[in-house]
Parts: structure tokens; C-alpha cells; sequence
């Protein structure tokens, strides 16, 4: 089973954002903020990782450099609310996979993440 990690701070969206995938079959785990999606990140292998940029305690930033910093080679998917094209740009810079805007749609997320996931093999 495919490990995901979800890293968002808002309740309904971590709810609905994990409730679909797990009927698709991921396994998921839910980090509140930076300390604890970076923890979760050094301790146990993901796939993906779904991140928020706003994170309390870290920000994504900071998470997603310190991820590459230590050579994990999760998929990370941004998904924020920035959508300004430097922000893209600039996650792309730090290692992102992807980067998703909200507010988007499920299928949306899904196809972003089993595109992704279906190169790596």
C-alpha cells in the first residue's frame, strides 16, 4: 500500500483530502504542522507528500528543504493557497514535484498524485 502524507493545517481539508484517498487505497498519515510533517518525514518512508506552504511551526519551505537536504525521495505535491507564479517557481526550484492551488478538486489531486506515482516505477 502506498504511503501519503498529508501535511495541511485545516481540518475540513486534511478530512476530505484523506477520506478519498483512503477509498482509493493509500495509506495516510496527517502532519499539523511543520514539526510534525518533518518528523514524520526523517522517521518512516513515504511516496507522496502532500504540503502545505502555510504550515504553522515550519513552513513548507523549510520542510521541503530540509526533506531534500537529507536526500528522501518522496513525491511532493504542494498544495496552497499561494498562487502567485514566483511561489510556483521557487517550490519548484527547492525539489517540489508538483504544486496544486487551492481551492481544487479531488480528481484533480488523485490524477496529479497516480500520474506522478505511475513514472516512478
Amino acid at each position: 500500500m502506498q504511503q501519503i502524507l498529508i501535511a495541511e493545517d485545516e481540518p475540513r481539508i486534511t478530512a476530505f483530502v484523506e477520506k478519498g484517498l483512503r477509498k482509493f487505497g493509500y495509506d495516510t498519515t496527517i502532519a499539523n504542522n511543520g514539526y510534525e510533517a518533518l518528523q514524520f518525514a526523517q522517521t518512516r518512508p513515504f511516496d507522496v507528500i502532500l504540503l502545505d506552504l502555510g504550515l504553522p511551526g515550519k513552513d513548507g519551505w523549510f520542510v521541503l528543504d530540509e526533506i531534500r537536504r537529507l536526500k528522501q525521495q518522496a513525491l511532493v505535491i504542494i498544495v496552497t493557497a499561494r498562487d502567485g507564479e514566483s511561489d510556483r517557481a521557487e517550490s519548484m526550484r527547492r525539489g517540489a514535484s508538483d504544486y496544486i492551488t487551492k481551492p481544487f478538486r479531488f480528481s484533480d489531486l488523485l490524477a496529479c498524485i497516480q500520474v506522478h506515482l505511475s513514472h516512478r516505477v
